[in-house]
């Protein structure tokens, strides 16, 4: 599995740059806080949503600490997916936050 700091994160969004950041965690962990421009899938529907995403663009997968983020990674890598995980989740984020 493919990981990256979220202080990475943290730079591609400040030089503008295009990624796709997939939130994991579940609906009242995201409204206390998210990172913008998240797409939310709680984990536990992952495998019945995963057809919104695209197998051309690449991804990077949050949570709250990185294991859930972790399963989530494994899951849609295992499915053609590229996708990173971001090592210590939201705990580890100082960037903006909505």
């Amino acid at each position: 599995m493919k990981e990256i700091l979220a202080k990475e994160v943290q730079q591609v969004l400040e030089q503008g740059q295009p990624i796709h950041l997939i939130d994991v965690r579940e609906v009242d962990e995201v409204e206390a806080g998210h990172i913008p421009g998240i797409i939310h899938i709680p984990l536990g529907l992952l495998e019945f949503r995963m057809h919104e995403l695209n197998k051309n663009e690449s991804y990077v997968v949050i949570c709250r600490s990185g294991g859930r983020s972790g399963q989530a990674a494994l899951f849609l890598e295992s499915h053609g997916f590229n996708v990173m995980n971001m090592v210590g989740g939201m705990l580890a984020w100082n960037g903006e936050v909505e």
